[in-house]
C-alpha cells in the first residue's frame, strides 16, 4: 500500500476523462476489426447483432479487456494515462479479482437510472460510484507535491 499522504480520491471530470480515452482506444480497435469482418454494411444494417463476431468483438472483448487490466495494472490505458488506480477501500491495496467482477457488472446497476450511479462519485465524499460502494473499492489518484514561490515585493 502506498502512503495515503500521497493519494486523493479521484472525482468525476478525471474519470470521465479516463473513459474517454479508454473509449476513444477500443474504437480505434473495434471498428476496423468490425470493418474487416463485415464490412460497410455493418455500419448501416438495422440488426442488433450481426453475428458471432460481432458479439465477440463488441461485447465479450471489452469484458474481458476491462477485468485484465484492472487485476494486472489496477487501471484501464484511460486511467494508467491519468494516474488513477482503483483499489480496495478499506486497506488501500490492490481489490481482489472478485471485487473487479462485482465493480464491473455493477456498472450495469449504476447505469439504469440515468447514469445516476457513476455521476454519484461528484457529489460522493469518497468518490465512490455506485458500482464503487457495491464492490467495496475507490478509484485514487497520486498527488504530487507542488512547490511555493513567493514574489517579493521592494
Amino acid at each position: 500500500m502506498q502512503n495515503s499522504n500521497d493519494l486523493q480520491y479521484a472525482g468525476f471530470w478525471v474519470r470521465f476523462g479516463a473513459f474517454l480515452i479508454d473509449s476513444l482506444l477500443w474504437l480505434m480497435i473495434s471498428l476496423p476489426l468490425l470493418y474487416a469482418v463485415y464490412g460497410e454494411q455493418y455500419f448501416v444494417s438495422e440488426k442488433l447483432s450481426q453475428g458471432f463476431f460481432d458479439i465477440l468483438i463488441s461485447w465479450v472483448a471489452p469484458v474481458v479487456a476491462v477485468l485484465w487490466f484492472w487485476i494486472a495494472k489496477q487501471a484501464t490505458p484511460g486511467k494508467m494515462a491519468l494516474r488513477l488506480r482503483i483499489v480496495d477501500a478499506s486497506s488501500g491495496d490492490a481489490a481482489t479479482p472478485g471485487q473487479y467482477v462485482g465493480r464491473y457488472f455493477g456498472y450495469l446497476l449504476a447505469c439504469m437510472p440515468l447514469g445516476l450511479g457513476l455521476i454519484w462519485c461528484a457529489f460522493d465524499s469518497r468518490k465512490q460510484g455506485w458500482h464503487d460502494k457495491l464492490a467495496k473499492t475507490v478509484v485514487v489518484r497520486k498527488t504530487t507535491p507542488k512547490e511555493v514561490v513567493f514574489e517579493k515585493t521592494a
